[in-house]
């Protein structure tokens, strides 16, 4: 599991590329990719509260977007740091469902070193893909 961020592909955003050898690893590795981006230190996150996460979509790279937006409700609407960890992705072409653990913390400025608030999932230049090596996904992410 990986991600990186990218230079110059967005002027006020933040773009990251995420890879895994499965689609589940590539849901985790985007997953802190994207709670990275406000959290600079993810050790920081303490696994005290677990919460399950279910979404829903009728394409694969929709479920992903779905993931990631749920996190940024959790930490805007409950404000929860969540790191996810196991993921379960059924479907099949028109209905794909994603169950989840997620564990965290309640956001402390104290303790977390927060670097950007990142407000939502945008479409532009997303891309969720099978490659010769597993799967990759580019995104990226307004703030």
């Amino acid at each position: 599991m990986s991600y990186e961020y990218l230079e110059d592909i967005a002027t006020a955003d933040v773009a990251f590329e995420a890879r895994g050898l499965t689609l589940e690893e590539l849901f985790v590795s985007a997953a802190d990719a994207t709670m990275n981006v406000m959290v600079s230190d993810l050790d920081t996150i303490d696994g005290i509260l677990g919460k399950a996460i279910h979404v829903e979509a009728d394409a694969v790279d929709m479920l992903l977007f779905e993931l990631l937006q749920e996190l940024i409700f959790f930490k805007d609407a409950e404000r929860l740091l969540l790191r996810v960890r196991d993921v379960r992705i059924e479907g099949r072409e028109g209905c794909f469902t994603l169950d989840a653990e997620a564990a965290g913390e309640e956001l402390d400025p104290a303790k977390h070193d927060l670097a950007v608030d990142v407000k939502a999932v945008t479409l532009h230049r997303y891309r969720v893909e099978r490659t010769a090596s597993g799967w990759e996904a580019t995104v990226i992410l307004d703030i």
